[in-house]
């Protein structure tokens, strides 16, 4: 579907004016989980734990099912927590990689170096992600992974790293991010994601001032080529299809900026689905114990077959 630009103004106004309203009025009704809430039950453990690197933070976390022989579909998993290194890593997806495991799907949950880590922002974070990432080319003789069932789906910062995974074939010849052979991915899925880090979170409201231009060298490249290779919008068009989830109710990342994104990767070609969830806010969408998950599933399930 193709607006004006009258009219694609029009919707981002209606829904802007609809989220900030219902954020306001159902706050306490629709954001029924916070991060502390999704990681205090008794997490569920991987199959094992590998490292795809040397330093700390570069390593994944391998669920595999235990109902099928192989080779599995593959889930690549990408945890948020606005790029940051104080907030929890791969503990916020494992009840979702659990879930994932028990559908039939291997999932690789990596960690990676965050603002705030020695080497996190620019380049750390997307090497690393990177490198996890290619690391399954390692994994997959030995787990009977199949590599030509590869999806990447990612949580709040990680569904922005999922995105610019699929389209690391497009980063400039200049870049340093630019590194070997990326791996094939099939699609992706963001959830509750930023597609366009430049004009999200304007102030640091959300994940703190300064963390964007961090992440991306802001000060050390300067805009716009602080974005060109860092930003999923500046890589597009990505090629594979795309499934932007939101929760009407996200207080963190509304569901508008999903809509610019779709927008965006629309017009310039991309197969890309915008899906919104009622009665989910920022975490529902992760916790399989919620009726929202069911529908974050469902996409996962149909992409993996």
């Amino acid at each position: 579907m193709r607006f004006s630009s009258w009219s694609s103004r029009l919707a981002q106004f209606i829904a802007i004016a609809f989220v900030l309203n219902t954020v306001v009025v159902w706050t306490g009704l629709a954001q029924l989980l916070t991060w502390r809430q999704v990681i205090e039950r008794p997490l569920p453990q991987p199959d094992t734990v590998l490292a795809y690197g040397n330093l700390p933070f570069q390593f994944g976390e391998l669920w595999l099912p235990r109902s099928t022989p192989g080779p599995h579909p593959v889930l690549l998993l990408i945890h948020g927590g606005c790029w940051l290194a104080e907030l929890p890593g791969t503990d916020l997806m494992a009840e979702m990689a659990d879930a994932l495991r028990r559908e039939g799907v291997a999932v690789w949950s990596i960690e990676y170096r965050r603002v705030g880590h020695p080497g996190g922002g620019y380049p750390g974070t997307f090497l690393d992600v990177a490198n996890a990432a290619d690391f399954l080319r390692v994994l997959a003789p030995e787990f009977k992974l199949d590599l030509n069932r590869v999806v990447a789906a990612g949580h709040s910062a990680g569904g922005h790293l999922a995105l610019w995974l699929a389209g690391r074939t497009h980063l400039p010849r200049s870049s340093p991010l630019r590194i070997g052979e990326p791996l094939t991915i099939q699609a992706v899925v963001s959830i509750a994601g930023i597609g366009d880090p430049e004009h999200f979170d304007p102030g640091g409201a959300v994940c703190g001032n300064g963390t964007i231009a961090k992440l991306v060298d802001l000060e050390g490249r300067g805009a716009p080529e602080a974005y060109l290779d860092t930003s999923p919008v500046e890589l597009l068009p990505l090629g594979v299809p795309q499934v932007i989830i939101h929760g009407v109710y996200d207080a963190q990342v509304p569901p508008f900026y999903g809509y610019r994104y779709w927008e965006r990767a629309s017009s310039r070609g991309d197969a890309v689905e915008l899906r919104t969830i009622d009665d989910a806010g920022h975490f529902e969408v992760i916790a399989p114990w919620t009726s929202p998950f069911s529908e974050v599933r469902d996409v996962l399930r149909e992409l993996l077959k």
